[in-house]
């Protein structure tokens, strides 16, 4: 068996778990230059995709960016576990263009596991951890099954679905963590019983086929982009190595499927945590959307080296005979050989109300959770939270301050925000649509925005930062330069013409000829003749010139957007004292008074994104603080 052996027990930071939110955590707060013990049931599960074998997606692939920017490492596992890149949601506006790549679902293990173990600093202890082991108020260390104490100054719980988690399918109920791995059924509890709130979530997973059972003649090809663009800026270059295939389910499908409604755990009541409105069940999605025919299926092959196919879209927790009469009535899935059936599994989770910005929990010194402990779905939430508490972790035991993003300057600030301060009914996933100023919060700029920080912390060399850095004073350079540069009406107008567009009168900069909609600030330059060194190295890279056109094209929305962050910065820039007594401010509504004291928020700002907090009662708390 595999093993790593340790002879000390005393570290700066004890990460539990080795998930998405495991692996961020432990390899930044090392790569920091802390003292870190990642404590896993089995190195060999490490960054395992349990359900989805992909990374990325909408918002999700903003949140990855986000995270390469910073010096973390999924953008760089992607890319080199990654079979299948997109970007999607190209035909809308660039700040919704998310990328995402299929992985390979034992290769991307395998180079987590091979990070981790190059990463200096870290230490893999084989274990269960049973025990989080707190004195006054104060974390001091963990207690595995083995009873084997490992002392620290800060532990960071990344304990995904594993917390009494059960799975179901059918009316049959397992005990575990996800397939085939066991629960956690101690920490949980402790944690409980020391006065930390926790509820019941659920997730679901689909079923896995044998790829030689499909008939792919009755499906349709769903490639990549060519050529694809890498997550991380380690990465040099990527290529698609696979294809996915798509096809739906039919109205007999939803008639064999609702003959298992009756043994569902999920109708019959046996699972008593909320799953994701978002990403429901096949059930959830006959059940609710009755009128519809079909819904869509991809089968997306899990790994070079497997003949397992994932069934996207056909997630469930049904009887398993239910699950293999309904698949095989999908065109392409005839004579499907099921390889592992799908199941849901509910699980423990802590209401993150309870956590500080920087995700230590407010009542335990040291303790900070990261992941779907916390209430989140998906391996990039998880992977953002693990990031953000490993940093935090190391600059707490340093004396340093935190590291606190906010909203307005990345999806990871919207993320921990929205944790905190609404309410988590059902397992929270991000989405561009809950970003305020998504223009300016773009996959594109992800490294512009946050790079300095990943640098201030020494995750990112200096040397990549100030790379980064000429490339933005470029983009600048050539933002100006376009909006002084003009063309004549005999220089431009044929092009103008040509492209269904009005000509014009008089000279008229390449900055507002190339906000028009069927005209490109290519063919612009090209007709201007430009010389300029600065703006050909602009136009010459296919990533800076499809910056310029957005800034270009989107600058009066990126404007007003900056507009307000200024005016949101002014409200968190309020602050509120710790020691505020809210209950002793009479014109407050009863349930501001409630949420606020369990919040309490640290700015006028966060005060007005509480959930049950009304703009009157913020009125009444601006005022109280003046």
């Amino acid at each position: 068996m595999f093993h790593v052996k340790h002879t000390d027990n005393k570290f700066d930071v004890i990460v539990v778990g080795g998930g998405h939110a495991g692996i961020e955590a432990s390899f930044v707060a090392a790569n920091m230059g802390a003292k870190v013990a990642l404590v896993t049931m089995s190195f060999h599960t490490i960054g395992r995709p349990s359900c989805n074998p992909s990374i990325g997606g909408t918002a999700k692939g903003h949140l990855v960016k986000e995270i390469d920017a910073l010096g973390g490492a999924m953008g760089l596992l992607a890319d080199k576990g990654g079979l299948l890149f997109k970007m999607l949601n190209r035909s809308k506006g660039p700040a919704v263009w998310s990328p995402r790549t299929q992985i390979d679902k034992d290769l991307y293990p395998k180079y987590a596991l091979e990070l981790l173990l190059k990463q200096p600093n870290l230490t893999l202890i084989n274990g269960t951890v049973d025990e989080i082991i707190i004195e006054k108020d104060k974390i001091v260390g963990i207690k595995t099954k083995s009873n084997e104490y490992l002392q620290a100054k800060a532990v960071i719980l990344c304990a995904g679905t594993f917390l009494n988690g059960k799975m179901f399918t059918g009316l049959d109920v397992t005990l575990g963590g996800r397939y085939g791995e066991p629960a956690s059924d101690r920490v949980s509890d402790l944690l409980a019983a020391y006065g930390l709130e926790k509820g019941r979530l659920k997730t679901g997973t689909p079923p896995r086929v044998h790829a030689k059972s499909i008939d792919y003649s009755k499906t349709e090809l769903a490639g990549g982009d060519e050529p694809p663009e890498p997550f991380s800026f380690r990465t040099q270059k990527v290529k698609n190595r696979l294809m996915c295939f798509a096809t739906a389910t039919t109205e007999h499908t939803h008639e064999i499927l609702r003959t298992g409604f009756s043994r569902s755990p999920m109708f019959t009541g046996r699972i008593e945590g909320v799953g994701p409105r978002y990403c429901p069940s096949i059930e959830d999605k006959i059940d609710r959307f009755a009128e519809r025919a079909s819904h869509k299926i991809l089968l997306e092959p899990e790994g070079l080296r497997t003949e397992s196919v994932y069934v996207n879209g056909f997630s469930t927790s049904l009887p398993r005979d239910v699950q293999e009469k309904g698949l095989r009535t999908i065109p392409g899935l005839e004579r499907c050989e099921i390889l592992r059936y799908g199941y849901a599994i509910e699980y423990d989770f802590f209401y993150p109300y309870q956590l500080k910005y920087t995700l230590e929990t407010k009542s335990i010194d040291g303790l900070f959770f990261a992941g779907q402990i916390n209430g989140t779905s998906g391996y990039e939430e998880a992977a953002a939270q693990g990031l953000v508490a490993g940093i935090n972790a190391v600059l707490k035991i340093r004396g340093e301050g935190e590291f606190v993003l906010r909203r307005s300057e990345a999806y990871i600030g919207v993320l921990i925000d929205d944790l905190i301060n609404k309410n988590t009914e059902e397992p929270y996933r991000l989405f561009t649509s809950l970003a305020e100023y998504r223009l300016l919060l773009r996959q594109d700029n992800a490294a512009y925005r946050l790079m300095k920080y990943g640098t201030q912390l020494g995750l990112v060399p200096r040397e990549t930062f100030e790379r980064f850095q000429k490339e933005e004073n470029a983009l600048k350079y050539a933002f100006e330069f376009f909006k002084n540069t003009k063309l004549k009406p005999n220089e431009v107008n044929d092009y103008l013409v040509s492209n269904r567009e009005n000509p014009i009168n008089d000279a008229q900069s390449i900055f507002i000829l190339a906000k028009r909609e069927n005209t490109d600030i290519l063919k612009l330059a090209e007709i201007a003749s430009l010389d300029d060194a600065v703006v050909q190295k602009v136009l010459s890279s296919k990533q800076l010139i499809e910056q310029l056109r957005t800034e270009i094209k989107y600058d009066g929305y990126i404007e007003r957007q900056k507009r307000e962050i200024e005016y949101f910065l002014g409200n968190e820039n309020k602050y509120i004292p710790e020691s505020i007594d809210y209950f002793s401010i009479p014109s407050l509504s009863n349930e501001a008074k409630e949420k606020l004291s369990r919040i309490r928020p640290r700015s006028l700002g966060q005060a007005s994104r509480i959930a049950g907090v009304s703009a009157a009662d913020v009125s009444v708390l601006s005022v109280y603080l003046r």
